[in-house]
């Protein structure tokens, strides 16, 4: 640890979930890339909001909503300081990021795609940024195209990426960290490309915000999209970073109250965004629940979390590189915070569950990368994700089970 590190002991404390037995076994909870954790800043938000503030927004004069209301907005200024927007009119919350990827596809999607137009994925998309984009196509007659994947590193081939955006791309949705292969795409770099070509730009964000400082204007990304719960906030909300002159001439996604500004009996005159794509009752609570998260990561500083996790994942690649036969997936260099690999004669779900047995929480299964998962050739993986929470300590006895438990298999 340098003298600019955080004490990472002391910010685990702040986890009470963590100080627990599972099976009779300390909890090692390496699940992350699937939820994290809630610090007790965050969890206190939330209950001092439903104690003291609990009203609905945008609707009241009275005290309690002109306090729901404020929190509410300040909650989406802070977004807008997270993601160096320029406006917080660009910043839309949702259910999450698979909701803020459908709102896309379904709205500026289906207003501009047509018969033969060309939408860019990688090999590497969750189902979340995959599945919308097929029903999108099916729906406007546009095809989809992938940027391939180079073997079991997952890192992807740009040597064509020009020539591809050049021949009737219109959009270009990819991820920016892997999460089964742990790979962190050049998304900058991506997005001037596609910008180049007047290819639109959608980024899935939904691994990286808790990690890795996001600066949308040096992205230079169209939309970007991530969930709340991944990054020490609740379940329930998302967020969608939109460019304010995109967001202008979007349809609504869904109607009701709150995305209007006038009704009559036959015709509808549409709010301003962001409130045009927030029909309803937002997550109050997840946002002043997500303000406290964001606070409390920015207290700590992405770049210092990302550096950290990259330690960790290194170190737990290179203990589980001793087991013979292992088959590890991603990149060698420059990996983001998880690990996905197989034993040799054991499934993912076995060991998962032995594993779960002493106190190990790993994810198994393929990740909502189905696709992905049989161009590898393996029907699930194992995976293990970290946090800034997480100790080598704690890899270290996760090993000394595996160890235990892939000898069973022998």
């Amino acid at each position: 640890m340098t003298s600019n590190s955080p004490d990472w002991s002391a910010l685990r404390k702040d986890f009470p979930i963590l100080d627990q037995a599972v099976n009779g076994q300390p909890l090692i909870y390496f699940d992350n890339a699937a939820t994290s954790q809630k610090p007790r800043q965050v969890i206190e938000a939330l209950v001092r909001y439903y104690e003291h503030d609990n009203a609905n927004v945008h609707r009241g004069i009275h005290e309690l909503s002109n306090r729901a209301t404020g929190a509410y907005e300040a909650a989406r200024e802070r977004v807008a300081r997270f993601l160096n927007a320029r406006h917080p009119q660009e910043i839309l919350f949702t259910r999450g990021t698979t909701e803020g990827i459908n709102l896309v596809a379904n709205t500026w999607g289906l207003a501009h795609l047509k018969p033969g137009d060309t939408i860019l994925l990688s090999e590497l998309e969750h189902h979340s940024n995959l599945v919308p984009w097929q029903m999108v196509a099916q729906r406007t007659g546009a095809r989809l195209a992938f940027i391939p994947i180079t073997g079991d590193e997952g890192t992807l081939d740009f040597s064509r990426l020009d020539e591809t955006l050049a021949r009737g791309v219109k959009l270009l949705a990819i991820t920016h960290i892997s999460n089964s292969m742990a790979v962190v795409n050049p998304i900058a770099d991506l997005c001037a490309r596609a910008r180049k070509h007047g290819v639109v730009s959608v980024i899935d964000a939904a691994q990286s915000a808790g990690h890795l400082p996001l600066d949308t204007q040096a992205i230079g990304c169209d939309f970007l999209a991530f969930s709340s719960h991944k990054i020490c906030g609740p379940t329930g909300l998302g967020v969608l970073y939109g460019r304010r002159e995109l967001l202008e001439e979007l349809p609504p996604y869904q109607g009701g109250g709150e995305m209007i500004s006038k009704v009559e009996y036959f015709h509808t005159l549409y709010n301003v965004p962001p409130h045009r794509f927030e029909a309803g009752t937002p997550h109050i609570a997840g946002a002043v629940g997500l303000h406290a998260a964001m606070d409390y990561l920015e207290a700590i500083g992405r770049d210092r979390i990302f550096a950290h996790d990259q330690e960790l994942v290194g170190y737990a690649v290179e203990r589980l590189r001793q087991f013979a036969g292992i088959r590890i997936f991603g990149p060698r260099q420059g990996r983001a915070g998880l690990v996905s690999f197989v034993l040799p004669n054991a499934h993912a779900l076995d060991v998962a569950t032995m594993v779960d047995q002493r106190g190990v929480a790993l994810r198994a299964g393929h990740h909502c990368n189905q696709p992905l998962m049989t161009k590898l050739g393996v029907p699930a993986t194992l995976r293990a994700s970290f946090y800034f929470y997480n100790t080598k300590e704690e890899v270290d006895r996760f090993i000394e089970i595996l160890d235990r438990v892939r000898k069973l298999f022998a």
